[in-house]
């Protein structure tokens, strides 16, 4: 007897993949976001709407248009819109400063914003500079001189709505930090992010399962990867997903015990917070099944006392957002409260992913020894948004340069060495130093400037820069500076004065010397 495949295996489309849900579940709970729960009969009819309200408001075929808000369940409806019509959905970061938000709208030319109502005076400080934005939507509630969402979505006939994507259109655009100190819109396609979950139903075991029994978390922010993969993901395989509108501790551990969620996506910072709440030891966790960690190094004593206290499975992922999210993984039996060999490694490729490791002319080199990681799989990214020599750099033939320098085991395990590319991650948030560089230049007490990633106890690494004074100024007066041209998550959180910055002949600053002075010999600098 022939099986039937999943409907993530056999989908075309992520709408595809939805529609199969919807018609099996019915009446069934799909998302949860505060008091409003919706079934996946009314996601779909919802996502119908969108597609057809996209339309009716002249967003064209593979056109974009952008969200900058808190998760909610809208920004998924939004998502499935942008899927089913053929347009493209970019959310924006919200914690970046008003002329990063600038920059992002006028490079990815979006017609119409949706956005949260906090956010209202920053994008009314921008909007003049972003010329192909038309219109503005607030997403909850009513406010002078704009149309909510809700009116937005239920004026349109969702019998009108256009099911035009194709396997290869792009669906979403996340911007990543730039080397140069601008960021790129990394595009993602129906194809490339249904690849990334796909992979795990080809794992076949346990921990990879997913049905309609699964009430999933979704407190990591929609504007990263492992945010709206991982809430899609929950509904393309039928679960509930129960929405937090950002990663408030507090509302996490409580969420758990309350609505009894099985599986959870975290980052290191995430599970740290959870582990010294005050009132974690008196909340039942004992509804988790699996929790899925990445995107920063997670030190083995967070990750021993996360699994005395959740008492569940752990799976590590690896992945960036060129890939669609993760590319390898670190199953249960890899993990032990008393530590394990495997437990430094970031664990081994996904099925239908392709790993190898090479030297600077993108030849491979023995096993064990060190190079730059290179990726092949159906997930990688359609290429940077306008970026043509970007999107060239960051390719050796058919293979992804992940800028991460590591090596693989005897068995096909992966382990992170350092990094290529100059960047840091802090709380899982990537930061290339040339934007803070940038910023930080335009004091006028900044004669010269090196930013660098230290280590940090709760974040895995902060920014801290050295900086050489061309006249007086403190190093609070700088930092304030440094909040008005980047976000927060950027600004260095320490400032060295000094006399010099080491260079070589050809004037390149040599960072990996300045590190030395504040990593320890042999540690670990990326996950």
């Amino acid at each position: 007897m022939t099986q039937t495949p999943h409907p993530i295996l056999a989908a075309n489309t992520v709408y595809d993949a939805l529609t199969s849900q919807v018609s099996a579940r019915g009446e069934r709970t799909a998302t949860v976001f505060h008091d409003r729960k919706t079934s996946y009969a009314d996601l779909g009819h919802n996502t119908h709407k969108v597609a057809a309200a996209l339309a009716d408001d002249g967003v064209g075929y593979q056109k974009r248009f952008a969200y900058l808000g808190l998760n909610s369940d809208y920004y998924l409806e939004l998502f499935f819109g942008a899927a089913m019509s053929g347009r493209i959905l970019i959310p924006i970061n919200w914690r970046l400063a008003a002329p990063e938000v600038s920059y992002i709208l006028q490079d990815c030319e979006a017609e119409i914003l949706f956005v949260d109502a906090d956010f209202l005076p920053l994008i009314e400080s921008v909007k003049d500079s972003c010329p192909a934005l038309r219109k503005v939507y607030v997403i909850e509630g009513a406010h002078d001189g704009y149309e909510n969402y809700v009116s937005w979505r239920d004026a349109a006939d969702a019998s009108a709505a256009p099911n035009e994507a194709k396997p290869d259109d792009v669906l979403a655009q996340l911007y990543t930090s730039g080397t140069t100190g601008f960021p790129k819109g990394a595009l993602l396609t129906h194809k490339s992010m249904l690849a990334a979950i796909a992979k795990g139903k080809l794992v076949n075991q346990e921990w990879s399962e997913w049905d309609e029994t699964d009430i999933s978390l979704m407190a990591m922010p929609c504007f990263h990867v492992g945010g709206t993969v991982w809430g899609f993901q929950t509904l393309c395989n039928g679960g509930e997903c129960v929405i937090l509108d950002k990663p408030d501790i507090a509302q996490i551990i409580h969420t758990i015990a309350s609505h009894r969620i099985t599986k959870m996506f975290a980052v290191p910072a995430v599970l740290l917070t959870i582990l010294n709440h005050p009132e974690t030891p008196s909340v039942d966790l004992s509804s988790m099944q699996e929790v899925f960690y990445g995107a920063s190094p997670i030190p083995p004593a967070t990750l021993k006392r996360a699994m005395e206290t959740f008492g569940c499975s752990f799976i590590q992922y690896y992945g960036m957002t060129e890939v669609s999210g993760s590319i390898t993984y670190l199953p249960p039996q890899d993990h032990d409260v008393n530590g394990t060999p495997r437990m430094a490694s970031c664990g081994k490729p996904f099925p239908l992913v392709e790993i190898r490791i090479a030297d600077d002319d993108g030849n491979d080199v023995p096993t064990g020894d060190i190079g730059e990681i290179l990726i092949k799989s159906d997930s990688i990214m359609k290429g940077y948004w306008n970026r043509e020599d970007d999107t060239k750099s960051a390719f050796h033939g058919d293979w992804y340069r992940s800028g991460d320098a590591g090596y693989l085991d005897e068995d096909g395990y992966v382990y992170l060495f350092d990094r290529v590319k100059d960047m840091i991650v802090s709380g899982a948030e990537n930061i290339y130093p040339a934007e803070v560089e940038a910023a930080l230049m335009d004091h006028p007490a900044v004669g010269d400037t090196a930013v660098i990633g230290v280590p940090d106890e709760r974040w895995g690494e902060a920014v801290k820069a050295l900086i050489v004074k061309k006249e007086d100024a403190s190093a609070e007066d700088i930092i304030a500076f440094a909040r008005t041209k980047i976000a927060g998550y950027k600004v260095p959180k320490s400032i060295d004065f000094v006399e010099s910055l080491p260079r070589n002949p050809s004037g390149k600053i040599l960072k990996k010397e300045l590190r030395q002075a504040y990593w320890p010999e042999g540690s670990r600098k990326v996950g």
